[in-house]
């Protein structure tokens, strides 16, 4: 690949002949403005705008600057908050959405958008009118809305190498969002991942910062414009926001929210290549991430927020926080963090602690914790965003050229550009014999339980935050890739027959098996090794059996990272990575099957924008390593003119037996490694049968007493502030006689509590239920979430009996419940 310097790195090493270097000794988590570039980044400041923000500004009171800084989620507020507290602006996190419904009408969010615009412009009163800004998670397309074209996640479009394209992206992206109302989202994503463990792999563009710093002003000025010209922030543009500044990709062992040990070099020359593109692009606002840099809180840290992006890399737009990241800071509560506004935070991303972190910070600024200085810089850097996108002017979002054009929604042209992506991000990995391309004429049987799966197909970050609840009616635009086979297969005078379980009664000529990963989000997709264990997919289980019958096979593994799948590819002729593809499944049959007449219709381009592992503990993993040995190596990806045959591959995936690892306490009569099961009082263990021989157990009371589950001492505040829940599938023997909690905690003075007994007592007996109980119930009841040694427990009055057969932690999928 021919080697990119990002823009401002390339005046740094012009320019930095006479900088002082920083002391050899340095303070850790602290950066030094003489290792980075210097440059005036982004859209020059314009005396004319400024003027009118100090206008502005000298009308405003110290509460309705403060109200600028603070951003609060729908779920969470009303328009009728937003004109009583003057907000700044509103997000729709993963699961919020118009009417609590992900999958409302895209007329709906506009409705609602009109809503909030007009409560921030009415002047009742003497208000000011300030109109808010509306952010939302479009990072593979406007992906929260049903009936839009969904593209690839960054991982697939890392795989094209085509900046062109991604450019085009940004533009529809754009182009869609306008249609409901919001004007600003959340992407890009530039992190550079290090550690493909992370359960965020697949929103990086590529392990190689090269291939990053190519994309990101691509993708910024498809959203935005091109600054300098009268695209930028005009008619069909939003206003972008690169994250999550700085080092998100690099945590030690590939933990979400971790700490990032980097030396400050690195740093620069990895993880902040993408930004060094973005500011000169114009990237109006940047979000900090939650990872620490060697140990200090990204949101609390001013020597890189402030010194380094603000000052030395001339960012004059605003930095906005991410889901209730202050919180994180030493000395902060989401609630109260004058520490990271101080450190150059100018926008808490506060989405259900708003009311009481503006109070505060208000408290903070009369006190002189946070100086007038500091508040009104914020408030500017905003303001700035605002008048340039000109949003005082545009007028509510419902008529703007554009919005409540629902036709534009997965529009032919828009899926069109999607399916281009679909075809240039897959990497063929394995084609021994040329299988590849199939002639459309045979008669194909198509497998896997990805292969008529949109859910599985579009991955996390879509309608819903982990992409899960969704169906095949949630898509009407899309395309599943058995579909997309059927169509060009019918065409061509083939005969095409689906069967999830790989079974058949007429023999097909070839077995196409799509399976892989299924969707995940943020830490939920954390994994302890690289491990393809999706065994409710079952793909190999099918691809063995067909290879048994004499028949072809080719694989079409979905996932969001490379993954170790040594006996996947032995069992298959041919196998594609195909990434998180998207509504467009139609672009895999573009590329699989040949033309009538034999000849190619698109050849592979994609290349492996990640290092493939050769065991499933051969991470971290990154081009450029000492003693670097991966299975595939980046760059990797077979065309249909090679002609290579791969051997067969050892089968030991490299894990130890005992290693353990994800978020089952409890699990077919077991619990986990490190986890215990203690009692007190008048409670009883014994095991009992629920889908196999002594898996679950029995807890009965005779009296008042506790069982509760053990480990050492564990910090779930990520967790907690990530929504996860408390699982338990459960069936109630002998309904409770007295009272049932559930309870949490690390000791007498560290306790969460909430009633069951009205649940249990309800519960039909002799039938198995399953309870969500969110962790932040817990929290808010009192559990300190930072060192639970207990994370469940049942604590019972008087005699009653339950069995168990399962507990864990694992994402909120809306039935989640807090009982008092």
């Amino acid at each position: 690949m021919k080697r990119i310097l990002p823009a401002l790195l390339v005046l740094w090493v012009i320019g930095s002949a006479g900088c002082d270097r920083a002391d050899n000794v340095r303070e850790p988590g602290r950066a030094h403005a003489s290792l980075w570039p210097a440059a005036r980044g982004g859209d020059p400041i314009d005396r004319d705008i400024e003027k009118r923000i100090s206008e502005l500004m000298s009308q405003m009171s110290v509460e309705e600057k403060v109200a600028q800084t603070i951003q609060g989620d729908i779920n969470s507020l009303t328009p009728q908050d937003v004109r009583t507290y003057r907000l700044g602006s509103v997000l729709n996190g993963g699961n919020s959405a118009p009417n609590r419904d992900v999958k409302a009408p895209a007329s709906e969010w506009l409705k609602l958008a009109d809503a909030f615009y007009d409560a921030s412009m009415d002047t009742t009163g003497g208000r000011l009118a300030i109109p808010v800004l509306w952010g939302t998670d479009a990072v593979h397309g406007h992906n929260n809305i049903v009936g839009a074209t969904v593209f690839p996640h960054n991982i697939g479009l890392g795989a094209m190498r085509n900046p062109e394209l991604i450019r085009r992206i940004g533009e529809v992206t754009a182009t869609e969002t306008i249609v409901t109302g919001q004007n600003w989202t959340f992407a890009p994503t530039l992190a550079v991942v290090r550690d493909d463990r992370w359960g965020r792999t697949y929103e990086g563009y590529s392990e190689n910062p090269e291939v990053t710093a190519s994309y990101a002003g691509q993708m910024v000025e498809g959203i935005q414009g091109s600054v300098g010209t009268d695209d930028f922030l005009g008619k069909g543009k939003l206003i972008a926001s690169a994250k999550h500044f700085l080092g998100d990709g690099g945590t030690l062992n590939g933990k979400d929210q971790g700490d990032n040990v980097s030396s400050e070099e690195h740093l620069r020359d990895i993880h902040a290549a993408g930004y060094l593109e973005a500011v000169p692009a114009g990237v109006q606002t940047i979000m900090a991430s939650f990872n620490t840099w060697q140990g200090v809180k990204m949101h609390g840290n001013r020597s890189l927020l402030q010194t380094i992006l603000k000052d030395r890399m001339g960012f004059n737009g605003f930095v906005v926080g991410d889901w209730n990241g202050h919180g994180q800071v030493d000395g902060c509560t989401v609630t109260s963090c004058a520490p990271a506004f101080n450190a150059g935070l100018d926008m808490f991303m506060a989405p259900d602690s708003w009311k009481d972190l503006y109070e505060n910070t208000v408290r903070q600024v009369e006190s002189g914790e946070i100086s007038e200085a500091r508040l009104d810089d914020a408030v500017r850097r905003i303001l700035r965003v605002k008048f340039r996108a000109g949003l005082f002017e545009k007028g509510r979002p419902s008529d703007q050229p554009g919005a409540g054009d629902f036709a534009m929604l997965g529009s032919d042209d828009h899926r069109a550009v999607a399916r281009q992506a679909v075809r240039e991000s897959m990497v063929l990995l394995k084609n021994n014999g040329g299988l590849l391309p199939l002639a459309p004429s045979s008669t194909i049987l198509v497998a896997g339980d990805g292969a008529n799966n949109l859910e599985k197909q579009t991955g996390g970050w879509t309608l819903s935050w982990q992409g899960t609840g969704n169906l095949r009616s949630d898509f009407p635009n899309g395309e599943t890739i058995w579909e997309g086979l059927r169509t060009a297969v019918s065409a061509a005078g083939g005969t095409a027959v689906l069967s999830e379980d790989g079974t058949y009664s007429i023999r097909p000529d070839v077995a196409i098996v799509v399976f892989g990963e299924n969707p995940y989000a943020e830490f939920v997709g954390d994994r302890e090794n690289l491990d393809y264990d999706v065994p409710e997919s079952d793909g190999l289980a099918i691809l063995q059996k067909l290879k048994a019958d004499g028949i072809p096979t080719v694989s079409v593994f979905v996932s969001g990272r490379p993954l170790w799948v040594n006996p996947e590819l032995n069992a298959s002729d041919s196998f594609v990575a195909v990434w998180l593809p998207g509504s467009e499944g139609g672009g895999v049959a573009d590329v699989l099957l040949a033309r009538a007449d034999g000849s190619v219709r698109s050849d592979f381009s994609g290349k492996l924008s990640y290092s493939w592992p050769r065991t499933a503990v051969q991470t971290p993993l990154n081009t450029g390593d000492a003693n670097y040995d991966p299975l595939f190596a980046y760059g990797f990806g077979l065309t249909y003119s090679d002609q290579s045959d791969l051997g067969l591959l050892p089968e030991e995936s490299g894990i130890l037996a005992s290693a353990d690892g994800n978020g089952v306490w409890f699990d077919d009569g077991e619990f986990a490694p490190a986890y215990e099961l203690q009692t007190s009082g008048a409670v009883s263990v014994g095991r009992v049968d629920r889908e196999a021989q002594e898996d679950s157990r029995q807890l009965t009371w005779t009296g008042s007493g506790s069982a509760w589950v053990t480990s050492d001492a564990t910090d779930y505040t990520r967790e907690s502030n990530g929504d996860m829940v408390i699982q338990l599938d459960y069936r109630i023997d002998s309904a409770p006689a007295g009272s049932v909690e559930l309870v949490a905690g690390c000791g007498d003075t560290c306790e969460g509590r909430v009633d069951l007994m009205t649940l249990f007592q309800d519960s039909q007996p002799g039938e198995w239920y399953q309870l969500s109980v969110p962790l932040n119930c817990l929290a808010e009841r009192g559990a300190d979430m930072s060192r639970l040694v207990s994370p469940f427990g049942l604590r019972a009055s008087e005699a009653f009996t339950v069995s168990i057969s399962r507990i864990a932690l694992e994402a909120n999928t809306g039935n989640a419940i807090c009982p008092n």
